[in-house]
């Protein structure tokens, strides 16, 4: 195709966010989240760290603490938190 420019960004086929739901055990907050995230249709992964070294070393790497739950969307961090502050948080990102 000589003599045509093609955007690519006009092409780019939009990725899908990943979010990770770094939990505990026995974690009243963490069940309330996930259950939310599950209410409202939100895909993500649970990441149960008390069980998993490699996701505990993952948790700490990541947000510079060990508390759950705590959200990784797409690298933006929500730490030690509740169901409220993650509705917020997903609605600044127009998830919700």
């Amino acid at each position: 195709m000589h003599g045509v420019h093609v955007d690519p960004e006009h092409y780019r086929v939009p990725r899908q966010m990943k979010l990770i739901l770094y939990t505990k055990v026995g974690c009243g907050w963490c069940v309330r989240v996930r259950d939310f995230l599950t209410e409202k249709k939100v895909p993500f992964e649970e990441r149960e760290v008390l069980t998993n070294k490699a996701f505990f070393d993952e948790l700490l790497a990541k947000s510079e603490q060990t508390k759950t739950p705590t959200l990784d969307l797409d690298g933006a961090i929500l730490a030690d938190t509740d169901k409220d502050a993650v509705e917020v948080f997903l609605r600044q990102r127009h998830i919700l």
